[in-house]
């Protein structure tokens, strides 16, 4: 096994891009030469490598990866609405290549938070500064292997200009991410927001690299097995993080994506910060990207999910499901969860699209609409509370981590072979989320069962493809989409990353 001393970033051509939005670096280095310590803004640094993560806030780049080529979302062209050059059709039916956009967008904005966070190293940061920047490189690790499955690396301080990055398989990154958040737990604070990287934050991704393992070590991530050491382990660090009794399942669901979330949810381990009236990275695009034009607040009429996946949910009093929230009466009529069937204005009266039609959000949907109902199908998820205050620049922090979905990594490893712990099986975690959620707590604690509580519970979140993938359901086919080539498991290296990086190679089937 290859031997890394310390992990750094993409390609030189990808940083070059990325440049003229990162101003103290662009001050700072010259003729691909790193600056020395004492020259740079640490703390600027590491506010940027924070700062990188509303990446995945966006409609496109990481969170279309993840959710356009699951079950859970569609981006249906709509006339001549949401064409793009059918770049989110080759989401939704497996055929994107290395040219697609979004693919290369994401691949450079994690390498630019893979970039800032490991140069950080070079300039004798404080050891709070130090451990903050080598949990989000660890964190933006965890992103390329699951997507890309190489990661490119460098020494911090090293000249660009100069040296191609070397490239981790995925085995190798995935063994290394784990060693490095081993190493720097003990040194993490507590007690910190969750939009800052602290030990539970470690462990909860720990969690994740363990659960994951299995999957992300296995040549082709087709059949993988899961050890039971590795299961223990993500039972070990989910334990630690229900034991440290910072976090308790949300009374109300809908606190965790509230405007003020950071303030009422008892859930959030890890966000990317939003300040509401000042700086946000386009949370409202979890309502815009789906509500009509008509609705309120206006929306694009763009994303939908597919029937097959919303006709899992059982339960109508499943809060997750559907939701009215009390901040919005005399705002607006549109519902959090699924907006399904006839929709209102703030004074209940039924609302029309452009045709004048009524506006009836129906579940049947194609990915080429072109009837005279086109506005109105497929159902709509919005998963975030419209922030009315602040509409342009909302206030909601985004979650990336939270504490239902360490509940439900526990109880998938005691089902795939961990032992159970705390009084707490794989049955009885399921049955507490669910009756938290209003709902039956009919849990047998299968696997089939804890695919599809992940699903009701962390939808739009952005793990639906890591859960196909991890659940082998990913290359089945379901509405609109034919069954997967198996190679599709990993996306492309963008092209550009191809001819920029000789020790990069394109992931096979491309």
């Amino acid at each position: 096994m290859k031997v890394f001393k310390i992990i750094g970033t993409f390609s030189f051509f990808s940083f070059v891009l990325l440049m003229s939005s990162c101003t103290d670096l662009k001050e700072e280095i010259k003729d691909g030469v790193v600056p020395e310590a004492g020259t740079v803004d640490v703390q600027a640094l590491l506010d940027d490598a924070y700062l990188t993560l509303q990446t995945f806030q966006t409609q496109d780049q990481i969170w279309a990866l993840q959710q356009h080529s699951s079950d859970e979302t569609m981006g249906p062209t709509r006339g001549t609405d949401w064409d793009d050059n059918g770049i989110w059709r080759t989401l939704h039916d497996h055929t994107w290549d290395p040219e697609h956009n979004f693919n290369r967008f994401a691949f450079n904005s994690m390498g630019r938070g893979l970039y800032l966070s490991n140069n950080i190293l070079a300039f004798s940061p404080s050891q709070e500064q130090e451990m903050a920047a080598r949990f989000l490189r660890a964190f933006y690790m965890y992103t390329f292997i699951d997507n890309w499955g190489q990661v490119p690396t460098r020494v911090p301080g090293e000249d660009i200009a100069r040296t191609d990055p070397t490239v981790m398989t995925s085995a190798e990154a995935t063994n290394y991410v784990i060693s490095e958040l081993e190493s720097i737990l003990t040194n993490l604070p507590d007690g910190v927001p969750a939009y800052q990287a602290s030990k539970n934050a470690a462990r909860a991704l720990l969690a994740k690299m363990y659960l994951n393992k299995g999957v992300w070590t296995d040549d082709d991530r087709i059949d993988p097995s899961f050890a039971a050491a590795d299961m223990n382990k993500v039972i070990e660090y989910c334990d630690q993080i229900i034991n440290s009794g910072a976090y308790q399942l949300a009374v109300d669901y809908w606190d965790n994506f509230r405007p003020d979330n950071d303030q009422v949810s008892t859930e959030l381990i890890f966000t990317s910060r939003n300040q509401g009236g000042i700086q946000t990275g386009n949370v409202q695009s979890r309502w815009h990207s789906s509500m009509h034009y008509n609705q309120n607040p206006s929306g694009w009429n763009g994303f939908c999910t597919i029937a097959e996946f919303y006709d899992k949910f059982q339960d109508p009093n499943d809060v997750r499901l559907s939701y009215t929230a009390p901040e919005l009466a005399g705002i607006s009529g549109a519902k959090m969860g699924f907006q399904v069937g006839q929709q209102y204005d703030k004074d209940g009266n039924p609302l029309q699209d452009r045709r004048n039609h009524p506006l009836i959000f129906t579940e049947d949907v194609s990915i080429f609409e072109t009837s005279d109902f086109l506005e109105v199908t497929g159902i709509r998820p919005v998963k975030y509370v419209p922030d009315f205050d602040n509409l342009s620049l909302p206030d909601n922090d985004y979650v990336l981590l939270r504490y239902a979905d360490v509940l439900l990594m526990k109880a998938e490893a005691i089902a795939r072979g961990g032992s159970a712990t705390g009084g707490q099986t794989a049955a009885s975690i399921v049955n507490d989320i669910r009756t938290k959620r209003g709902t039956t707590a009919n849990s047998t604690g299968s696997l089939t069962e804890i695919y599809d509580e992940r699903g009701f519970e962390l939808w739009w979140e952005g793990f639906r493809r890591q859960d196909q993938i991890r659940f082998g359901t990913f290359l089945d086919a379901w509405d609109e989409k034919p069954a997967s080539e198996p190679f599709r498991v990993l996306f492309p290296i963008p092209a550009v990353e191809l001819s920029a990086n000789p020790n990069i190679k394109q992931n096979p089937g491309y």
